[in-house]
């Protein structure tokens, strides 16, 4: 077997592949020194080819492949393993075929994915033992399946958390329960077009049956234009905020089929959109037998996710918030809608070309913007807001916020685009974020 990049991901898939006593080959971007446990991996026989992707390695003969999600799809020693045929799958499809069978639970969308898949967890934990969270969560899923011995241990409640980059390369994956939770331009420095970025995440329902549910959101035209052109195989449950549907909105409580579930001023977490991400999870939830005294009380007791519109601290009446995961525009826009007043907004970093029209339509929202990072110029050019602020990196962008505050105002970091000019990602960025204000207080 051939495991083409290693970070978290590819290390995970060697664990399994060695579990199952497969012949390995590691072929790394790399340097062999800067590998990290490089020589227990050579001592374990296998073998490694660093310092780039030779031709004459995918010539080879090989079972199959898996590919690091963050590899691009159509780098040409991608495209020449797949004009010979040879398979590639992502580490969540290769612990997916050699686990034993387990009740999956997959979303994908551009925004809301974190929070959602979290909640899911924290729900069923509330009536199940054996449940796990894993994917673009953060934890690889064969991971999971070494170390809780999936392998030969079956009835599992698995909720993940699915990219594009995932979807791209799942070809036997079937979980009882999926949703879309919305589709807006995102990784187009990545996928040949917007189109096919919409189409990817159709692959999330492809494997599932009419004993299945896939959950369609009634509010996204983007979804359901694309769902109309491949309808799942599955039952289909519908949600809405306004509009009639299996899951809604009634007397300002969450309904599900007609019952009461929870009332909107029990959640915790902020803005609409946090409401619809509480939908799915409900529906979810009873998609794998959960009683609805028990999905209530979870619900109820949810805190939010890390980097999602994150509460931070107050400091002299200014309430700081961490949307780090706002990688995209749609996120950042979400986080803007989530604040019944205007915001000091912190914008900025790796340029990945996305339009900031839909931003820039809400500056009546954004009370001063202060842009950082690689992109800052040209987010300030774009935005026109009338009270822009240009600082080299995020800890300036930070301290410039803090001298413009007054009491009652919101700092919001939502930056809108990837961490890649500063950061290493969008933890570590929402991490130093939240240090650099609690200096502040200090």
């Amino acid at each position: 077997m051939l495991v083409i990049g290693l970070a978290r991901s590819g290390k995970a898939a060697i664990r399994l592949l060695q579990k199952l006593n497969a012949s390995i080959v590691l072929n790394e971007a790399r340097s062999l020194e800067l590998i990290e446990n490089h020589q227990e991996y050579l001592d374990a026989g296998i073998e490694i080819v660093a310092n780039g992707h030779p031709a004459e390695l995918f010539e080879r003969d090989f079972d199959f492949v898996v590919k690091n999600p963050g590899i691009n799809y159509q780098k040409e020693f991608i495209l020449r393993l797949k004009e010979r045929k040879i398979e590639i799958l992502n580490e969540v499809e290769l612990g997916y075929r050699y686990a034993a069978k387990q009740n999956y639970y997959a979303i994908t969308g551009t925004n809301g994915k974190t929070t959602t898949v979290t909640l899911i967890e924290h729900i069923l934990k509330g009536r199940y033992d054996n449940v796990f969270l894993a994917g673009n969560v953060g934890t690889p899923y064969c991971d999971l399946v070494v170390d809780h011995d999936l392998t030969s241990y079956s009835g599992a409640h698995v909720v993940l958390e699915l990219s594009n980059f995932q979807l791209l390369d799942m070809a036997t994956f079937h979980p009882v329960a999926s949703t879309i939770i919305n589709l807006t331009p995102d990784h187009l420095d990545y996928m040949v077009s917007l189109d096919e970025y919409y189409e990817s995440k159709l692959n999330i329902y492809q494997n599932q049956t009419e004993d299945d549910v896939y959950f369609l959101n009634k509010d996204d035209q983007v979804v359901e234009s694309y769902f109309s052109k491949k309808p799942a195989k599955s039952r289909v449950v519908t949600f809405s905020l306004e509009k009639p549907a299996d899951i809604a909105i009634v007397n300002q409580a969450i309904h599900a089929f007609g019952k009461k579930i929870v009332e909107l001023d029990k959640i915790k977490l902020v803005g609409a959109h946090n409401v619809q991400n509480v939908m799915i999870a409900v529906g979810f939830a009873l998609q794998a037998g959960v009683d609805a005294t028990t999905i209530a009380a979870q619900v109820e007791s949810f805190q939010g996710v890390a980097h999602r519109i994150e509460y931070v601290t107050t400091i002299a009446g200014v309430r700081y918030y961490n949307d780090s995961k706002g990688t995209n525009t749609d996120a950042t826009v979400t986080a803007i809608r989530a604040f019944d007043r205007p915001v000091i907004l912190l914008i900025g970093g790796f340029e990945k070309n996305l339009d900031i029209s839909d931003m820039a339509a809400l500056n009546n929202k954004i009370k001063t913007l202060v842009c950082y990072g690689a992109t800052k110029e040209r987010f300030a050019r774009e935005m026109s807001h009338p009270d822009t602020h240009v600082v080299d990196d995020l800890r300036s962008a930070v301290m410039e916020a803090a001298k413009i505050a007054q009491d009652g105002d919101v700092v919001l970091l939502s930056p809108s685009t990837s961490s890649f000019d500063e950061f290493e990602s969008y933890i570590k960025r929402g991490e130093y974020f939240k240090k650099v204000v609690n200096e502040l207080g200090e």
